[in-house]
């Protein structure tokens, strides 16, 4: 099976100016599509060159011959030419792209944005751009790397965050990365002159999350099996639901509880055991479910997602005709601390 082309790769040989011929950008992830995209747009041609041999389409409004007809041009007074087509998944008859990639022009650089969706594989056309160009799968993230994701994206910035502000914005912004950075972008443009560390303080009064009554902090009163501060946080909701909406909340709890479930079937209980279970990316995450399993049993755990789901039916009007968003909380909770 043949290695899948990472992000990092990819970008690596766009540095170098090291290029293929055919890039094919798919999968649901739009950041990653975007940022490969945009860096070829910006980088490959000088602003003199882009006038006569950078090319733009849009799957809606194109067909594949007029892709293949572009890129099978010559370019003029520049050694590449750049096309790119985004929205490529609206493209028709997109298999009829199998002829020019038996022998793609040696001066084009051909992008195709293929988002909300992958090629079958097992077809033609992917083994084509598998063997002279890059096929690439931009992946959505899972909620246990995004406080790696942001880490990394803002040490490229020369800022550094601390780790409960990262797990604020995690559970704030969540998996939509072209959101993540942009509120990312506006927290770095707030730190005061020569600070270079986000902290939970700074997310308080930038973005508007509290960093003592949220989600993250509820998860770890729930993990410490702490009454009075889980009660705090649910009052706290309750008054505040337009910032709290409980169907994240039930979210965040449902994707920890799930998680707690699977690092029982862990084969090494340690830290670097259950982070390996779990797809963690490092062991000091594992730490909070080594902590909830010596608190909760198994048996309470599957109880706990199944008053979760029931939760989330109620809140939706199954077989609830009074109760608030507010009082199906608290009556959780309750469920899950005692």
């Amino acid at each position: 099976m043949q290695k899948e082309t990472t992000y990092e790769e990819i970008v690596r040989n766009l540095k170098n100016r090291t290029y293929a011929p055919v890039y094919f950008l798919m999968g649901e992830e739009d950041y990653y599509i975007d940022r490969i995209s945009d860096y070829i747009l910006d980088t490959v041609l000088t602003e003199t060159e882009k006038e006569f041999n950078q090319t733009v389409l849009f799957g809606m409004d194109t067909d594949i011959n007029t892709v293949i007809n572009a890129a099978r041009r010559y370019p003029m007074m520049s050694e590449h030419q750049v096309v790119v087509v985004k929205e490529a998944q609206n493209l028709k008859n997109l298999e009829n792209l199998t002829y020019y990639l038996q022998k793609p022009m040696p001066s084009t650089i051909l992008v195709l944005c293929y988002k909300h969706g992958v090629l079958d594989r097992r077809k033609k056309i992917a083994a084509e751009i598998e063997k002279n160009g890059v096929l690439f799968e931009s992946k959505k993230l899972k909620d246990s790397q995004l406080p790696g994701f942001i880490s990394t994206y803002l040490k490229r910035k020369k800022v550094e965050i601390e780790p409960k502000a990262s797990e604020m914005m995690a559970e704030f912004v969540g998996t939509d990365l072209s959101r993540m950075t942009g509120e990312l972008d506006k927290l770095i443009i707030t730190l005061p002159e020569g600070q270079k560390r986000i902290t939970p303080e700074q997310i308080e009064k930038n973005i508007g999350i509290s960093k003592d009554f949220n989600n993250f902090e509820l998860r770890n009163a729930l993990i410490e099996k702490d009454v009075l501060k889980a009660n705090m946080i649910v009052k706290y909701f309750d008054e505040n639901p337009k910032n709290n909406p409980l169907q994240m909340t039930l979210a965040v709890l449902f994707n920890f509880f799930s998680n707690l479930m699977l690092a029982y079937y862990a084969p090494q209980k340690t830290d670097q055991g259950i982070a390996a279970q779990l797809g963690l990316r490092s062991a000091w995450q594992a730490k909070d479910y080594m902590n909830a399993m010596q608190r909760y049993t198994g048996v309470k755990v599957m109880q706990i997602i199944n008053a979760i789901r029931n939760c989330d039916a109620k809140s939706k009007g199954v077989g609830n005709t009074s109760a608030t968003n507010g009082e199906l909380l608290r009556e959780l909770v309750y469920f899950i601390l005692h």
